[in-house]
């Protein structure tokens, strides 16, 4: 019995090979889109899990009056925690980016590289977390002075040699220190704990201060704590061991929740983004729904070409249930044969995939969480679905009116038709205006006047090896040495450039007419040097610039200070005026503000713009060259050889300022690129049922075409004949995705301080979109059926 229902499968669909190839092409590529999408969600989802603890591992935060959290506190707390609360196991502490520098490799081969993954962490470190250590003993981490690196880093340095033992130096913000390596360790890909190197702990100066914000730390709790009660003690611990109080509270981050959070509007600090990995995930069903609506469309449009093969059947007594089970199976072989060429399409598409969104993934990644489960549960489900409702539609005809020739169609089969030709395209411009909406924003924040110049502009980093006591004349000479070539039109020195973050954050600052709590508000600390506004371009809304003395002027004794508007109004002056002849406090310092600049965007503008205090320092950290515009490599080169002719120890190291401010938004072009491969996706899965609709249709009113045509109806009107139907349906989905869309979009849009506004002509283009590309499929079988002799379509039978 099931090898004849084989047959008869496969013989059906070799009999009507358009229908056939639409079905399965269709639900391949809607089979691909979800395997692919599902394949970067379940990486997303398995970030951080692998770790042995992971239940009681917790993360130390800050939250601030204003709800604003960070993860950096100060190393003390750890050990101070411990002591007092007996609900605490075990803590590590590691630092990252604030820790990087240059490493250079002693002895045979020596060499110097600049490394900005690196950290220094507790002698637990691999105890505390889940990260095998291949070489060393991981005991070793607990004496100062030794590294452990991973085996990447091992063939980078030492290429076949052992490196246990081998030494390295690192040179960074606490000087420079060799290191013995004792250890090598491997990194998982879905960590976002991705250290390519560990320094020990203890080889820094007072590790357990309360001063230096540097450090990520990690508890482990025992079992059955309550966290959010010990949240509370924790706070209370913080404020009766500070004697300024900043109105900072701790708070517990569960590990697992590190990278995507639990909640959709989760205030803590994530490394990934969960709103947009749920909705691609829901991208992903809805592209594998037009599949199965194609497929339920165009099986049940093409059942009454088998009716007489049903009423025979049943006349011979096949049951309803018998002919339930063979069309089920033939639905069983058509996903069975989309599923085998989806996989080979996922093969195929996957190094496109993986450069989109700029990971190594495969189907092998579906097995790192739980999330391939619930994928599996919907492909199963919705494949039983479809075939089971196409099984019965087709097994439910009435023999006598098809043996007598009677069977007609019925309103209902025409309304579910209509209704997922206007569901599938609903979904397809909807997936078409997110996509027009994100590049617009995209676009807005890559366009929009941010207050200052980013372009011509060459950032070199400064020198970090080598200070000895002739350092600081190599320095000024290098410098001048710059400013004297032709082709540089200015340069200036500072320790933080727009794209990139602050030199710190920090609170304290009150004027005479302040507030109670004024002094508990943050600011961004930039240290400029004199000519940091011109080259810049900065604007003086009141006030003076710094002048060259005053950026000579050691840390402590310096008294000078300019704010941007923002800062000004935070501080609460009325006027830029009022603010320049004004003295404000920084805890029990006095610093004369004398100038206010004009706000500007030294971040993306995803967010406000920060309140800015800048201070005068002639920073060596980053040096910005105003460059003239022509044959700029060859500049580049030049300026490399005159910094090596005076740091001959440090690698040479630049970008462009505006290059490198478009990296913020590298995540919104991403996603932005992933919508539109998903709505193109869409919008072909979609068109072949309307394909293949139209050509049923066209076969269905072929005598009526021929009749028209003998009555002297046009190419054209036929064409509108046949074609009015659809459109109409295009129409009605147009209407039902764009108020569904701008409401969702809305919201995404109110994630960024800075945005767009949606115009109208975006839905216009769009469904002129949609529109063209519905009348272009379904007027290829128009076409084709109007040219048709009419004599072929109404001889007899």
């Amino acid at each position: 019995m099931i090898r004849n229902y084989l047959k008869i499968a496969f013989r059906n669909l070799l009999r009507n090979k358009v229908y056939s190839f639409i079905n399965i092409a269709g639900l391949a590529m809607g089979i691909a889109a979800f395997l692919l999408i599902l394949e970067y969600v379940s990486f997303e989802k398995s970030v951080n899990q692998f770790h042995k603890d992971l239940p009681q591992m917790f993360r130390l935060i800050n939250l601030d009056s204003k709800g604003n959290t960070w993860a950096q506190v100060e190393p003390g707390w750890a050990e101070g925690a411990k002591q007092n609360f007996s609900e605490i196991k075990a803590y590590c502490r590691f630092t990252d980016y604030v820790t990087n520098g240059i490493v250079k490799k002693e002895g045979k081969n020596p060499g110097l590289f600049r490394e900005n993954n690196i950290g220094y962490a507790d002698g637990n470190f691999f105890d505390f977390f889940t990260f095998p250590v291949i070489k060393g003993n991981k005991t070793a981490l607990n004496q100062p002075k030794v590294v452990f690196i991973t085996s990447k880093m091992a063939g980078k340095y030492f290429g076949k040699e052992d490196p246990i033992g081998k030494i390295l130096t690192l040179s960074n913000q606490f000087g420079t220190l060799s290191y013995s390596v004792e250890g090598v360790y491997q990194l998982r890909e879905n960590s976002d704990i991705n250290l390519d190197m560990i320094f020990s702990l203890k080889s820094l100066p007072d590790a357990n201060n309360l001063e230096s914000l540097h450090t990520n730390t990690f508890f482990l709790l025992n079992k059955g704590v309550d966290y959010k009660s010990l949240e509370n003690k924790l706070s209370a611990f913080r404020d009766s061991q500070q004697q300024d109080k900043d109105g900072v509270k701790f708070r517990l981050q569960a590990f697992a929740n590190l990278h995507l959070s639990d909640k959709l509007h989760d205030t803590y600090p994530t490394t990934g983004n969960v709103k947009y990995v749920y909705t691609l995930g829901v991208i992903a069903f809805l592209i594998l729904l037009i599949a199965w609506f194609n497929y339920v469309n165009l099986s049940t449009a093409s059942s009454l070409k088998r009716a007489g093969e049903v009423g025979v059947r049943k006349v011979i007594g096949a049951t309803p249930g018998n002919l339930i089970l063979q069309f089920l199976g033939e639905s069983g072989l058509v996903n069975l044969l989309s599923f085998l060429l989806a996989i080979l399409l996922v093969y195929i598409l996957q190094p496109l995939f993986n450069e989109l969104i700029g990971k190594e993934l495969s189907l092998t990644t579906l097995g790192s969480s739980s999330i391939w489960a619930i994928g599996l549960g919907v492909f199963i489900l919705g494949s039983v679905i479809s075939g089971i409702y196409t099984a019965y539609a087709l097994s439910n005809f009435n023999p006598v009116k098809i043996l007598k020739g009677k069977l007609t169609k019925t309103s209902q089969g025409a309304f579910l038709r209509k209704s997922l030709v206007v569901s599938q395209f609903s979904i397809s411009v909807a997936l078409m205006l997110v996509t027009i909406i994100i590049y617009s924003q995209l676009r807005f924040m890559q366009n929009e006047n941010l207050g200052v110049k980013t372009s011509q502009l060459l950032v070199v980093r400064g020198p970090e090896v080598g200070e000895d006591s002739t350092y600081k004349i190599r320095k000024a000479a290098f410098w001048n040495d710059i400013g004297s070539q032709s082709y540089v039109k200015d340069y200036c020195l500072s320790g933080s450039v727009p794209g990139n973050w602050y030199n710190f954050s920090t609170s304290g600052f009150t004027q005479p007419k302040s507030k109670p709590g004024d002094a508990l508000k943050s600011y961004s600390f930039a240290i400029i040097g004199d000519r940091y506004l011109n080259v810049y371009d900065l604007k003086l809304k009141a006030g003076r610039n710094f002048t060259p003395e005053e950026t000579k002027v050691d840390w402590n004794a310096n008294s000078k200070v300019l704010l941007n508007e923002t800062a000004m109004k935070q501080l609460g002056f009325e006027s830029a005026d009022e603010a320049v002849s004004t003295r404000i406090k920084w805890d029990e310092r006095y610093l004369d503000v004398i100038g206010v600049v004009k706000d500007y965007h030294h971040t993306g503008l995803q967010k406000a713009i920060d309140p800015i205090i800048f201070y005068p320092q002639n920073s060596s950290q980053y040096i910005t060259i105003n460059l003239t515009a022509d044959n700029m490599q060859d500049k580049i080169a030049e300026l490399e050889g005159i910094y090596k002719n005076y740091f001959t120890d440090n690698p040479f190291e630049y970008f462009f300022v505006d290059e490198n401010f478009n990296k913020q938004y590298v995540s919104e072009k991403q996603y932005g690129q992933i919508f539109t491969t998903a709505s193109i996706w869409a919008i072909i899965i979609a068109c072949l049922g309307l394909f293949g609709l139209a050509t049923f249709t066209v076969e269905n009113r072929n005598k009526e075409i021929g009749i028209r045509k003998v009555l002297g109806a046009s190419v054209v009107s036929i064409i509108g004949l046949l074609s009015k139907d659809f459109l109409l349906l295009v129409c009605i989905a147009i209407l039902i995705a764009s108020p569904i869309t701008y409401y969702f979009m809305k919201i995404w849009l109110s994630d960024f301080a800075y945005r767009i506004d949606i115009s109208w002509w975006i839905f216009a283009v769009v469904g002129g979109i949609a529109v063209m590309i519905a009348l272009c499929t379904i007027m290829f079988q128009g076409v084709k059926a109007a040219l048709v002799n009419p004599v072929k379509s109404l001889k007899s039978e």
